[in-house]
Order: structure tokens, then C-alpha cells, then sequence
């Protein structure tokens, strides 16, 4: 039985604690043919291509499991053929061409076709998806046998790239035309490695193997996401052997549970990357208070003190593996440049600047004690702030609709290495991930978007990385290392991308 969350709620508290307890005894670790994730989201929808849960970067380890993409990606982030077999420009790139894989089928037994393939980007482009603006730049599409070619609008270099990325998911026209977006919800259809077996709400989340799949055979025949936002619960989970992998939890009781009997871990550098957005109202539009809050925070010992070592301090939103990383753009720890800063604009500790900022508890790795140590730094040059703790999904809500604090902790993923995902999307003022919005930055972004020339375009990001650096727009922190723990007996590939994905283990 599938129960979707409205359905969970309306249980009621008595009857949801009865359906948890039955997955929990369902969850019970250690069989072979089963595996059980205790996952550090909830899962908000099943549609993976619309609304703000879709570009959360931690939810498509699920949407990857269920449905498939464009393109596929490896761990490493390299890409390879996924429901496209190939695909390209033409010379003058004015038109886009792609090959639709042959003999997939969907979940209920249904051959993919062409068709949706088109119909699924044609509907990306719609402002439901937030990434339409990437989605929008072609049109036009054409089908000849397994073929499909389409007309570019603008051109956009990332297009393909995309195509292993956000939003990127390839959905059934028959079938979704035919149940409509509640009854997708109901009982979601895709092509991916697991179908949806049964959903409970916030509690949990379990998938069977698809036995029509067209790559290699999952390599367990059901997999339990278990919904555990709280990083302290997870750590319970795998220890009391509940389940069988985790990730994101605190560095320290990593080190800790990898030292035990039956336990083993992995600790790897990931795409995400730790920051602050800084909302453009308020004090934040005073120049020194920007960047006295920037040159206060002392990363380095963040990382050695709080992470245990595990994490990469940044000063820009590109992280050494991406294609515009520029490792001269330095804001360093300088708490007595703050000071003075503050002191032109009037402030100092005993006439503190004050502000909110929010934060996430539990969903990153010490993300809430960061941003209290952060606090404690900014208290020291005259900077008072207020944390308000928040859900990851209350985080995109407010995102959207431009209603974030003064500053919002966040992590960034561009599993795709490109600029445009890192700095483009988070500083350009028509994205909708963007909280710093304003004439001057877009000004010198704007071009870069359809720029062909790609060592310029680079450069171009680069620069403007710079100008943000020295405007103090956003407060980049640091490149995440992901903790993953799981049963000894068990083999995990790190994916770069943070996604853990049921593919990438197996029995050891």
C-alpha cells in the first residue's frame, strides 16, 4: 500500500507511531537482500522536476533510484550515457541533437519512447521546474525514429550538462497524462533501478527492484530509506545495527563508529559546499558590515576545531575541482580589518550591528554549532546576531519568494563542476535561488550566460567570482567532506555529487 504524506497526516499521531513501528520492525538491518538508509531528509514529493524539493541535491539519491536522467553521471562526476546513448550539437550550435536508448521500460511494463523524452523537456521549461531558464534554451523538437533534434533559443553551454543534474529526469506522457499530478503522487512510475513499494509519510520510504530495469540488476531486492533528520538519531540507527548505512553525521562520532566492530566508514570530499547567503535589505546593504561579517570568521580553525579536520575552507563559491576555481581570490580571517570596518559604519561590541541569521540543525554535519561558533566570532569585531533554526525545506520556501533573513546558512551542490551552477544560479538575480539581488553584479554576469567562447566564459566567471569576493555578496565557508557509516559487511562507493544512491553499495 502507498501512502502518500497528506494521507500519513490524516492517520492521525496514534495510527502514524503504529505504521513507524511497523517499518521499523520491517527495517531490521543485516539481510542481504535488503537494505535500510537512514537518510537525513524527508522526502517531500515524488515528482522529481517541479517545485523546490527537486533541487535539493540530497533528495536525488532518491529521484536517481526511482526514475532515470538524460545523461547519466559517474561517481567521479563524469558523464555517460544514460537514457540518451548520444548526443551533441551542430557546427554553428543552433540546434541541439540527442539518440534515445532503445528497450527501456517503464515501471508498469510500458516501452519508453521518444516521445517522452520531448515531452519531459518540453514540460522542464515550464516554470513549475526551477530550472526552466536552462530548459527553455531549446525548442522546436523533432522526432525521426530514435532521434530527436531541436532548435536552440539560446544558446545555453551548460545544456547538456544539465542533463545529469537537477531537475534532469525523464518522465511517462501516457501515464502522467493519464493520472495527473495527485495520482502520480499516489503511485509514481519511472524507469529507474527500484519502483516505489510503499511510502509512509515522514517515516519512511520503501523501494523494490525493477525487474524491467535496462542497466546492471540492483543489487538488493528492497531498499528502506528511513527519514531520520536528526543527526543524533542517525548515529543511534547504524550503532544499534536499526540500519545499515548513514551519512552526515557529526565528525567525531564518525571517527568513533568506524573504530568499531562491524563498522566502517568513508569520508570523501563532495561537490557541496558550505555558505551564507546574504539577503540585499537591511544592514546587509552597508558595504563594510558585508565584509567585516566576512573577515571575523576564522575557517580554518572551524574546520580544525569543530570538523575534526574534515572540510576544505573556500573563499569563493567555486570549489577546487570545478572549472572556474581561481585560487588567488582570497577574504581572509582578519578579525582586526573587521573591526574597522564595523567602526566606519558606526558599530563596535558595545554598539553591536544586529541581524538574523538562519540555519539548519542537523542536516549537514555541525552545521548549527558552526554557526554558532560563527556567532561567537562575530561578537568579538561588534556583529550581534540571532540564529533561527530552520527545515531544509522551509529554507527553499523562503528562498523563492525572496523572504530569507539578512543571512541564511545553506550548502550549494553543482555536481557538474560549471560556474554558472555555483556562482550563476546563487548570485544572478533572475534565478530563484538567488538571495543577493542587484543591478550592478547582473550587469557583469548577464553576458557570460550565452557566452560560445568557452576559455572566455571561464575567465568571465572568474572575475566575477572576484567582484563578489570584493563587494562581500556571499560568505563562502568551506568544501564538505561527507561521513558515510555502514555495516563492515557491506562495500559503499563515494559519489562526488553527495548522492547516496543504493547502486553505488553492495555486499562486500
Amino acid at each position: 500500500m502507498l501512502l502518500t504524506r497528506r494521507q500519513s497526516l490524516a492517520l492521525g499521531a496514534g495510527a502514524l507511531l503504529h505504521e513507524m513501528l511497523l517499518a521499523n520492525s520491517r527495517a531490521v538491518a543485516g539481510g542481504t537482500d535488503t537494505l535500510t538508509i537512514a537518510f537525513n531528509v524527508n522526502l517531500q514529493a515524488f515528482d522529481p522536476t517541479v517545485g523546490p524539493q527537486s533541487v535539493n541535491p540530497t533528495t536525488q539519491a532518491i529521484y536517481r533510484s526511482i526514475f532515470d536522467q538524460y545523461i547519466g553521471q559517474k561517481p567521479d562526476l563524469t558523464f555517460e550515457p544514460g537514457l540518451l546513448t548520444a548526443w551533441g550539437w551542430n557546427e554553428d550550435k543552433t540546434k541541439v541533437w540527442m539518440d534515445v536508448r532503445q528497450d527501456v521500460k517503464w515501471h508498469d511494463g510500458t516501452p519508453l519512447t521518444p516521445e517522452d523524452v520531448v515531452w519531459s523537456l518540453e514540460r522542464a521549461a515550464k516554470k513549475d521546474n526551477p530550472a526552466y531558464f536552462v530548459w527553455e534554451t531549446a525548442a522546436n523538437y523533432k522526432i525521426q525514429g530514435k532521434r530527436i533534434t531541436a532548435d536552440v533559443m539560446r544558446f545555453e553551454p551548460t545544456f547538456f550538462m544539465w542533463m545529469a543534474f537537477l531537475t534532469a529526469y525523464v518522465m511517462p506522457k501516457t501515464y502522467y497524462e493519464k493520472v495527473g499530478a495527485e495520482g502520480f503522487e499516489k503511485r509514481p512510475v519511472g524507469t529507474g533501478p527500484y519502483m516505489v513499494d510503499e511510502y509512509s509519510g515522514n517515516a519512511f520510504l520503501r523501494l523494490k527492484a525493477n525487474p524491467h530495469y535496462w542497466g546492471p540488476k540492483p543489487a538488493f531486492q528492497t531498499v528502506i530509506f528511513k527519514f531520520v533528520p536528526d543527526a543524533t538519531t542517525r548515529v543511534a540507527e547504524i550503532e544499534s545495527g536499526s540500519s545499515d548505512v548513514t551519512l552526515d553525521v557529526p565528525y567525531e562520532e564518525y571517527d568513533r563508529l568506524i573504530a568499531k566492530q562491524g563498522l566502517a566508514g568513508v569520508a570523501a570530499p563532495i561537490s557541496d559546499v558550505g555558505m551564507i547567503f546574504i539577503t540585499n535589505k537591511g544592514v546587509m546593504l552597508d558595504k563594510n558590515v558585508r565584509l567585516a561579517a566576512i573577515h571575523a570568521i576564522d575557517k580554518k580553525a572551524i574546520v580544525t576545531r569543530l570538523l575534526h579536520g574534515y572540510g576544505v575552507p573556500i573563499d569563493t563559491l567555486q570549489a577546487s575541482e570545478y572549472s572556474a576555481y581561481d585560487p588567488s581570490i582570497r577574504t581572509p580571517y582578519d578579525p582586526k580589518k573587521a573591526a574597522e570596518l564595523l567602526k566606519a559604519s558606526g558599530y563596535s561590541p558595545e554598539n553591536p550591528v544586529k541581524f538574523t541569521i538562519q540555519s539548519t540543525r542537523g542536516f549537514k554535519p555541525k552545521d548549527y554549532e558552526m554557526i554558532q561558533a560563527i556567532v561567537g566570532m562575530w561578537r568579538k569585531v561588534g556583529i550581534e546576531a540571532e540564529i533561527e533554526v530552520y527545515e531544509i525545506a522551509k529554507h527553499f520556501e523562503l528562498r523563492t519568494t525572496h523572504k530569507l533573513a539578512p543571512a541564511a546558512f545553506y550548502n550549494w551542490g553543482d555536481a557538474i563542476g560549471d560556474p554558472t551552477c555555483s556562482t550563476g544560479y546563487a548570485m544572478f538575480s533572475p534565478s530563484p535561488h538567488s538571495a543577493w539581488k542587484s543591478d550592478d553584479l547582473d550587469a557583469k554576469m548577464g553576458p557570460l550566460w550565452a557566452e560560445k567562447d568557452n576559455k572566455k566564459r571561464i575567465e568571465g566567471w572568474k572575475a566575477v567570482d572576484r567582484y563578489i569576493a570584493e563587494q562581500g555578496y556571499v560568505i563562502p565557508l568551506l568544501q564538505y567532506v561527507q561521513p558515510i557509516v555502514f555495516r563492515s559487511s557491506l562495500k559503499v562507493t563515494p559519489n562526488t555529487s553527495g548522492a547516496l544512491q543504493p547502486k553505488l553499495i553492495a555486499n562486500a
